[in-house]
């Protein structure tokens, strides 16, 4: 059981993505302050909890990622789907952590992205944040995204902001990357003068886990390859390699990001049709490749001087992956060394839920959660919408 210390506040965080896996949630203690910036290493995790989707909840989230029949039905039917298994999670970290709602300050909820359509100036993360607050009888900060996409920004990647809280050294250059659905990195620079280290770039290099998800889905009927098994067991493909990097998304200067709006099934069919007959598990170990290479290719062109990549989310458990990240890193030159972020004291899965914990924090003491100079925002911005209890 937890007890509450009354120099801390507790907040919860929710985060279902891009993998559309299911919903890892995280309770988390932060220390009170007087509305200054927090100090580095707020956060403590109290419980964790992981609440997968069903077949059905995937394929219609699935579904929705493209424009179809009844699609505004749908997704107000989803969001309510979405809502309670929010809400379960929330009753199981409750649970886990002895503790009850009018314990905790507020959820941070993510909301699950069916669009990013920046350069059209919105994104759309389906939820239904009133029912969960009913559900739960706790306060709902949700929509983090908008404001910032509202200011010129790209809405994403939010976390290095958080990242850059928790995981900086000022000692030396780091590299964070988030390998879910779709990959993204946080710079964290050395600062040799004594300041406070800032993060001044983080983006989207990509795929990350979603088109590997997709080959294997299509031909094996998994949702994903345990520990890069199958991956590892092909050849990757030098040709298919360079055809699956002849995209302009990867050349294009940050700030930048992405989502299944570009990196989907069509992208990777017209890629593949231009090598019939090709073995699935070859094809399974170029996907790797994609993945390894674009990631190391964004840190030697903004991160040369990074000693350490730290992993976090779903891909940092595919040992095929982080050895091709590793080798990658090395064809471009890089001597740093790939760890987890357990390493630093957070499980991988855990990193996204707390990022939102965090960014709940943020909003309530009205502090700004973006970083323009990763977003492209005109500037700092309060992040989130509240849903009162």
């Amino acid at each position: 059981m937890t007890t509450q210390n009354a120099n801390t506040t507790l907040f919860i965080g929710l985060m279902s993505g891009t993998s559309l896996d299911g919903i890892d949630g995280v309770m988390a203690s932060f220390p009170n302050n007087d509305g200054n910036e927090p100090q580095q290493h707020p956060a403590t995790t109290l419980a964790s909890a992981y609440m997968p989707f069903s077949a059905t909840l995937r394929r219609e989230l699935m579904a929705l990622q493209r424009a179809g029949e009844n699609e505004i039905e749908r997704e107000a039917l989803v969001g309510n789907t979405l809502a309670t298994h929010y809400a379960a999670c929330v009753e199981r970290l409750l649970i886990d952590a002895g503790l009850r709602a009018d314990q905790i300050r507020a959820i941070g909820v993510h909301g699950q992205t069916i669009r990013h359509r920046p350069e059209l100036g919105f994104t759309r993360q389906t939820n239904n944040p009133s029912l969960l607050a009913e559900l739960t009888g706790i306060d709902v900060i949700a929509d983090f995204r908008s404001r910032d996409i509202a200011a010129g920004g790209q809405g994403a990647p939010l976390v290095p902001a958080f990242h850059q809280a928790v995981f900086a050294n000022p000692a030396e250059t780091r590299v964070v990357v988030n390998i879910g659905g779709i990959a993204n990195i946080s710079v964290l620079h050395q600062r040799t003068d004594g300041a406070t280290t800032v993060t001044d770039i983080g983006f989207d290099t990509g795929p990350g886990n979603s088109l590997m998800d997709l080959w294997i889905k299509l031909n094996k009927g998994k949702d994903y390859d345990e520990n890069g098994v199958w991956g590892a067991s092909g050849t990757a493909l030098p040709m298919l390699l360079k055809a699956f990097l002849n995209e302009p998304y990867f050349a294009s200067p940050p700030p930048k990001s992405t989502g299944r709006d570009l990196f989907n099934e069509a992208w990777l069919a017209a890629k593949l049709a231009q090598f019939p007959q090709l073995s699935p598990a070859d094809v399974q170990a170029t996907l790797v490749a994609l993945t390894a290479a674009t990631i190391a290719d964004a840190i030697a062109r903004h991160a040369s001087d990074a000693k350490m990549v730290y992993v976090c989310g779903g891909g940092a458990y595919n040992p095929y992956l982080m050895k091709m990240l590793g080798r990658s890193l090395a064809q471009h030159g890089s001597a740093a060394a790939v760890e987890s972020t357990e390493a630093l004291g957070v499980a991988p899965n855990h990193v996204e839920a707390l990022a939102f914990a965090w960014l709940a924090q943020r909003f309530d003491l009205r502090l700004p959660g973006n970083l323009p100079g990763v977003t492209g925002a005109a500037g700092p911005r309060i992040l989130g919408a509240l849903y009162p209890a």
